[in-house]
């Protein structure tokens, strides 16, 4: 058996564990602290929203030899607008620009063919109206609405409301800091980035039930016992099935990867990474999400139950006594010889034996007289 595969048989046993419930406090500063960033991130610079949200012109060149740099300075140039160049795999450029009108469109695209030294005939042309792009940033937040209503539902029904809400702060976290990456580095948002968003939200959503599920069957009968606490058992859980969200996590991102750093990066396909990098950050803090905060905080908001709280006062007191008869064994253990009572003897000494198994001993074999 390998390595991992055997850490994940010793996990699954409870053989060994991290606490990560208890470090719950660490894991929350930390992501308060990205949750931050990403949102000054997102005020500060704000989203590069492709011309499918905000409406402009899109022009195609030919193959050209005219470099990315020099093509963005001559959309610039002329439009009078900030452009986003594109080189694609044959050879052509692909130019963005936002805010524009039809005539608008037409004008620019005669100054860019000037530049370029060709015919305007081709440079092909699209426009794409702000209303557009309206309709579909509108659609975009309805259906992230209705997902994350739905997710509600299905969690509350399937398992409990603490569930549900941990699971929606966990998404809520998720999408924060996927956007708050989207404004730092830069990259265009397109519908492109919302597919994957909404991609991102059904692999944490499952990571999280996976989580969930184990938590449901091994707390079914929890208040019978004191042995262990809600949080002792729903460290228990996240233990169990780390390994599995590890591997599903790493299976998940080495293609993602693939397209934004080779796809992406390396090719120059930026195509791509309108979507791969939201899949990248978005899969990443999704198994964060579930691991270090959907559980803790179902953990915590179980604490504040009635009945969990009567548990727990149960389990410190049981534990308590029993460390204290731990210690007060290993002190009459350690005891020097010569403290001890004058019929020690008397009580753990050797037992007599019965009269009756004494009868007859020594006396030599033979009839009896």
């Amino acid at each position: 058996m390998s390595k991992l595969g055997n850490l994940g048989a010793r996990l699954h046993r409870g053989e060994i564990s991290y606490d990560f419930v208890g470090h719950r406090k660490l894991w929350y500063g930390i992501s308060i602290l990205i949750t931050i960033t990403a949102i000054v991130g997102l005020a500060v610079r704000g989203l590069n929203m492709g011309i499918d949200f905000q409406g402009g012109a899109v022009f195609t060149t030919k193959e050209t030899s005219v470099s990315v740099s020099q093509a963005q300075e001559y959309a610039e140039k002329a439009s009078g607008h900030d452009a986003v160049v594109q080189k694609l795999g044959n050879g052509t450029l692909r130019i963005q620009i936002a805010g524009m009108d039809t005539t608008q469109s037409d004008q620019i695209k005669d100054k860019l063919a000037e530049d370029f030294k060709v015919d305007p005939e081709k440079i092909g042309a699209d426009l794409v109206g702000p209303s557009w792009g309206d309709q579909i940033a509108n659609k975009a937040w309805q259906g992230l609405a209705i997902f994350m209503v739905l997710v509600v539902i299905y969690l509350a029904i399937a398992f409990e409301w603490r569930m549900a809400i941990a699971a929606l702060v966990a998404l809520i976290h998720d999408i924060t800091i996927t956007v708050g990456i989207y404004a730092l580095v830069g990259f265009e948002v397109t519908p492109g980035t919302v597919i994957g968003l909404l991609t991102i939200l059904g692999y944490s959503l499952y990571d999280t039930v996976v989580v969930f599920d184990s938590l449901k069957e091994q707390t079914k009968d929890i208040t019978k016992q004191t042995r262990w606490t809600y949080s002792d058992v729903a460290n228990r859980s996240i233990n169990g099935t780390l390994v599995r969200s590890i591997n599903t996590t790493v299976v998940a991102l080495l293609p993602v990867a693939g397209l934004l750093f080779i796809g992406g990066g390396f090719l120059g396909a930026g195509t791509l990474n309108d979507i791969s990098l939201s899949l990248f950050v978005g899969l990443a803090a999704g198994a964060y999400s579930s691991i270090f905060i959907a559980t803790p905080l179902v953990a915590d908001l179980k604490e504040l139950e009635p009945q969990m709280k009567s548990l727990r006062k149960r389990v410190l007191a049981k534990r308590a006594q029993a460390s204290a008869e731990e210690e007060l064994a290993e002190t009459r253990g350690d005891a020097p010889h010569g403290d001890e009572p004058e019929d020690a003897h008397a009580v753990v000494g050797p037992r007599t034996q019965p009269a009756s198994r004494n009868r007859g001993r020594g006396r030599p074999s033979g009839k009896r007289r």
